[in-house]
């Protein structure tokens, strides 16, 4: 009996046990199905991932190629210089084996169409041989009909390798040329950007600029610096990035900070440098609109008028504008050759000394100019008929019938003739007007040759001289005195490598600077005092610091006796 008591309810465990291995059957084969559904989103999304990692990764690789292509421009831009200035000379040595070549031939009839448009005009240029003059339909005194001559430049060279050398060095030439603009724009744009918003910041905080004074209406540079004063971005390159409020802490308590603000025009935002809004961080929104609106247009519009007025990017802009100038006419290349003037420090010292006293040399000029206009309204007057040029038997040739033509001739020929215009015109012995004429000649000669001319080359050669002598003297100073303390090698020398070791270990310039960029970037309120001090004279840009005339060796001269 109890055998089959206790077999019961095995037999009826059985469904049991079934029913309920069911339904964890189907919870384990659940969970399974749910499991495999992530697995599954997960792999649709990496596969939709990988092309935007991929061009994520491609474009990283992309502004890599980029930077390194960049630096190599810049580091090598100089080089490039070089090679573009020994492209241009062997472009000017095949320039060399130029010739003009006339040629006459009848012209048929049945390419009278054909001619007639190629020879519409009087003189054609041609971008391979040069001017082509070219004449047709005229006739001699006979009547007849005159060939038509065509003038041509012609490379004469036998082997025929120098055409098609010459137009690749001519393509070589443009690209190395727009290549030493990217380099320049990469290697000497940032400072130059650098120097003007160092100068317009130094301006606002020290000389109050646009502050307690305007800009002159004939300062043109101090107008346009004004269009960045109120930008977000300015200053960028420029280290102090709190001139702002450095102006407003100077001037903010005489002024008032919203008159100041108003003037600069400002806006708070800019000004504020609260830790408030420094925690604020702004959302990041890649859209195309958002990229747009972050754009500083002002900003970049007046750093393109610094770089369009520098004077080394306009060099350069002409230049390979010249270069692609070149390739219309070979020609062209010939203005590169200036630019060995350039690349040479003592062939730059004399472009300056032209340049150097430019506006007394202009008004010279401009005397002369006037100078010679009042002698040429004398002539006009009373001694045109001793301005006749024409050889005997010939017509007469006036150059002083009409006042344009007196005054070209009097500009032209009489200041570039050695002993003035008397030279060039009729003697005047046995005139009327002789004792007059003689006046003319030697007053003449020596208000234009004697003096104004002489005044115009003085310029020139004493500007050369003064530049020579400058040059000569930094030079002279850094190699025989002390840039800190000014005294010289004379003081040290008295024991071995005194001046060496003074200028390397005593007095280093580069120890000084590495302490005022120490102080630079330090916090103000971790300075001790003598940071302090120095600190507050660099403020106020007073270099008393310094130990000009002093050093070390001087203070304890008596002990090392």
């Amino acid at each position: 009996m109890c055998s089959q008591k206790e077999a019961v309810p095995k037999v009826g465990s059985e469904p049991e046990k079934l029913s309920e291995q069911r339904p964890v059957e189907e919870q384990d084969k659940q969970p399974k199905s749910e499991k495999m559904k992530p697995k599954a989103r997960r792999h649709h999304n990496s596969k939709s991932d990988e092309p935007d990692l991929q061009e994520s990764v491609f474009l990283k690789k992309i502004i890599i190629y980029q930077r390194k292509l960049l630096n190599y421009f810049a580091r090598n831009f100089y080089n490039m210089r070089m090679l573009a200035l020994f492209v241009a000379f062997a472009i000017n040595f095949i320039l060399l084996f130029y010739k003009v070549s006339t040629c006459s031939s009848l012209v048929e009839e049945s390419e009278a169409v054909h001619t007639s448009r190629q020879t519409a005009r009087s003189v054609q240029w041609d971008p391979l041989v040069g001017v082509t003059d070219v004449k047709k339909g005229m006739s001699d005194e006979t009547g007849e009909p005159l060939k038509p001559v065509t003038v041509r430049f012609v490379l004469e060279e036998s082997s025929g390798y120098m055409e098609p050398m010459l137009r690749i060095l001519a393509i070589l030439h443009t690209v190395i040329s727009f290549f030493c603009i990217i380099g320049y724009y990469c290697l000497k744009v940032p400072l130059v950007i650098f120097k003007r918003e160092k100068e317009v910041a130094r301006k606002l905080e020290f000389d109050g600029l646009y502050i307690t004074e305007q800009p002159s209406e004939d300062d043109i540079k101090g107008q346009w610096d004004r269009l960045v004063i109120n930008t977000q971005s300015f200053p960028n390159n420029y280290w102090d990035k709190f001139v702002k409020r450095k102006v407003m802490d100077k001037y903010g308590e005489f002024y008032g900070h919203d008159r100041i603000s108003e003037l600069l025009g400002l806006d708070k935002a800019a000004l504020d440098f609260s830790s408030a809004n420094k925690k604020r961080k702004p959302r990041k929104d890649s859209s195309l609109a958002a990229v747009l609106n972050s754009i500083d247009v002002k900003y970049q519009i007046w750093k393109l008028g610094v770089v369009f007025t520098d004077n080394s990017f306009l060099y350069l802009a002409w230049y390979m504008s010249m270069s692609v100038l070149g390739h219309y006419n070979n020609f062209f290349f010939a203005a590169h050759l200036l630019d060995i003037a350039m690349g040479f420090k003592t062939l730059r010292t004399i472009l300056s000394s032209v340049t150097h006293n430019g506006k007394q040399l202009v008004l010279t000029v401009g005397l002369l100019a006037v100078v010679v206009y009042l002698y040429t309204v004398v002539a006009f007057n009373f001694f045109r008929k001793f301005y006749n040029k024409s050889e005997d038997g010939e017509l007469p040739d006036m150059k002083c019938d009409d006042m344009l033509t007196c005054y070209m001739f009097h500009m032209y020929v009489g200041v570039r003739a050695g002993g003035g215009i008397g030279d060039q015109i009729e003697d005047p012995a046995g005139d009327e007007y002789e004792i007059y004429r003689i006046i003319f000649d030697i007053t003449f000669f020596f208000f234009v040759i004697v003096i104004l001319l002489a005044i115009i080359q003085g310029l020139i050669i004493d500007a050369f001289g003064e530049l020579r002598d400058q040059q000569e003297q930094v030079k002279e100073d850094m190699e025989t005195k002390c840039f800190i303390c000014g005294i010289g090698n004379d003081y040290f020398d008295t024991v071995p490598h005194g001046f060496e070791t003074h200028t390397l270990q005593e007095h280093n310039l580069a120890n000084y600077l590495f302490f005022l960029m120490y102080l630079i970037n330090k916090d103000e309120t971790e300075h001790t005092g003598q940071e302090s001090y120095v600190w507050k004279m660099y403020q106020e840009r007073c270099w008393e610091f310094f130990p000009a005339g002093d050093c070390f060796r001087k203070q304890y001269e008596d002990q090392l006796n």
